[in-house]
């Protein structure tokens, strides 16, 4: 509704400036604030003090030049000049019910914009390595990643989701040793695990496993392919139980396979951005702006994890995607002064990446931290978390806050049927709704399926304007949410419309003895329910119609 606001501005500026009143040719970009006071009106804008300039006139009288135009606008019902040349615009009750009308027409659609159409995005997220279960890090950045996408794409962009799997290099290598001396500890013999071993609990669950299968003999498959396999297997389940998929799984190995590594650095060779020092292969990131030159081959002929890096970055960036969105962990901050530099060294505009960080998830129960693991090598899980809370509320708790903020989790809160839980309370506004339409389906009632006239003269009372105008806000906050990739803006948009809605609830009798109120009611509540749930499933969150 905003962009109605600025068009109505527009229009105006452009029939002053058709009449002579005003002269300026180039429109500066049109400004529309939601006033903090309703007496302000429903929108307000200081296009008049950044025209003065131009127009050598005082502002005050520009915006009354511009405000008699607005005022002949039909869904206008008064236009006012205040302060130092604010334009306050009030609109009339019938522009706002008629978006009741447009959400019960388009349903789940509503919302949904064409503003991304013709971009699209690829959003590389999680990418755990695939030696251990995915902790409540990996959970956060899930839930990050695939809440954005599912909000890039209600705002039209094309999306594709992927997996970058580490299934090579020295991590995977460490797995597997690890693995191999568990099931060298598992036939009876006494072991020393060294300090960089994975020494979790999950380590011995695949020596077992293998163990089980294979017999000690290892006749069978690769240990370590075998282990880096049955990790990557448990982490695609707990991904598919957080309600998680993805369009594509990278594999790094492929980048070797395919001798890509290989030939991105003969590529930067060539371009002459690669020397030799005390026996290591560097490349000269500090010429595109990083702190440091960056190894790629160390002196004993091992490579780095930014030699893949460079070849999985070149790789992407040749798939010609609009935007390459990264989520990484909070603690991958100094890898984007190398990357950015790549692109910047293949001639690419780095305005391209755009990379989101992961803040650090404390987790509290009744608001006191909680061990994050009992024994050496183990951490609380995504799964544990899930399983104890659920998905909704984990999905929900983690898009609470920015994703470069810190946030706190608590377990109870989250597990509590109560309004203080905040996914609760969005979802109880859901079922309460339903709940209404039920009692009012036992009563006889049919629930019509449009607006006429006589039902939206009912709409009237002052808390169902004010519902119907946070409504109208929904697709602006779909499209703000993309362009600023924010999927938290959603959580905040659906605990205010919760906020709204509960208290007239409980002030206002939605069936009552008036038929044409209660039907007028009843489909003004399913408005409101159906923008919930479009809300909801941004998050990747149910919309129960009980609980």
């Amino acid at each position: 509704m905003r962009r109605s606001a600025i068009d109505m501005v527009r229009a105006a500026v452009e029939s002053a400036r058709k009449d002579g009143a005003l002269k300026t040719e180039t429109l500066p970009d049109v400004i529309i604030e939601k006033p903090k006071k309703e007496e302000f009106g429903d929108f307000s804008t200081n296009i008049a003090m950044l025209l003065a300039p131009v127009e050598k006139k005082a502002p005050r009288e520009i915006a009354s030049l511009i405000a008699e135009r607005i005022k002949g606008l039909p869904e206008v019902e008064k236009c006012e000049v205040a302060g130092p040349g604010f334009i306050n615009i009030f609109l009339k009750r019938s522009y706002w019910t008629a978006v009741l009308e447009d959400i019960i027409r388009k349903g789940d659609g509503f919302g949904r914009s064409e503003t991304g159409k013709g971009k699209t995005v690829q959003i590389e997220f999680v990418s755990a390595n695939p030696t251990g279960p995915l902790h409540i890090g990996h959970g956060r950045g899930a839930a990050v990643g695939d809440s954005l996408s599912r909000v890039l794409k209600a705002a039209g962009f094309g999306v594709v989701r992927e997996y970058y799997i580490n299934d090579a290099g020295r991590q995977v290598r460490t797995l597997g040793a690890s693995v191999k001396l568990r099931m060298e500890e598992l036939q009876g013999k006494q072991i020393t695990i060294p300090e960089d071993f994975y020494k979790g609990g999950y380590v011995k669950d695949i020596a077992q496993e293998y163990l089980d299968k294979y017999g000690p003999s290892e006749q069978g498959p690769d240990i370590q392919e075998y282990a880096c396999n049955a990790m990557l297997e448990s982490i695609r389940k707990d991904l598919d139980a957080f309600g998680v998929a993805f369009d594509d799984w990278f594999s790094e190995r492929s980048l070797d396979d395919e001798g890509l590594v290989t030939s991105t650095i003969d590529e930067l060779k060539k371009l002459g951005h690669i020397y030799e020092s005390d026996g290591a292969l560097w490349f000269r990131t500090t010429a595109f702006g990083d702190d440091k030159d960056r190894v790629l081959i160390k002196a004993d002929g091992e490579r780095t994890y930014f030699a893949s890096d460079i070849a999985y970055h070149r790789e992407k960036i040749k798939k010609g995607f609009t935007t390459l969105v990264n989520i990484w962990g909070a603690d991958h901050h100094g890898y984007e002064g190398r990357i950015r530099a790549l692109l910047r060294a293949f001639g690419h505009d780095d305005a391209v990446l755009k990379i989101i960080f992961i803040q650090l998830v404390a987790l509290l129960r009744n608001g006191v931290p909680v061990a994050m693991g009992k024994r050496e090598g183990e951490f609380v899980t995504l799964r544990q978390v899930m399983d104890e809370v659920g998905r909704d509320a984990c999905r929900f708790f983690f898009l609470m806050r920015k994703a470069d903020a810190h946030l706190d989790f608590d377990l109870e809160l989250a597990k509590s049927q109560a309004p203080e839980n905040p996914v609760y309370y969005v979802q109880y506004c859901h079922a309460r709704i339903y709940s209404i339409i039920g009692f009012a389906k036992e009563k006889g009632m049919v629930l019509k399926d449009r607006f006429d006239p006589d039902l939206l003269d009912r709409i009237d009372q002052k808390e169902e304007i004010g519902l119907i105008k946070h409504l109208s806000a929904f697709e602006e906050t779909i499209e703000k949410s993309a362009l600023n990739m924010e999927p938290h803006r959603i959580t905040f948009y659906l605990m205010e419309l919760a906020g709204l809605f509960h208290p007239y609830y409980n002030k206002t009798r939605v069936v009552t003895d008036d038929p044409v109120l209660t039907d007028a009611r009843l489909l003004f509540c399913k408005a409101v329910g159906t923008v919930v749930a479009n809300g909801l499933d941004l998050l990747g969150v149910s919309a129960p119609v009980k609980m």
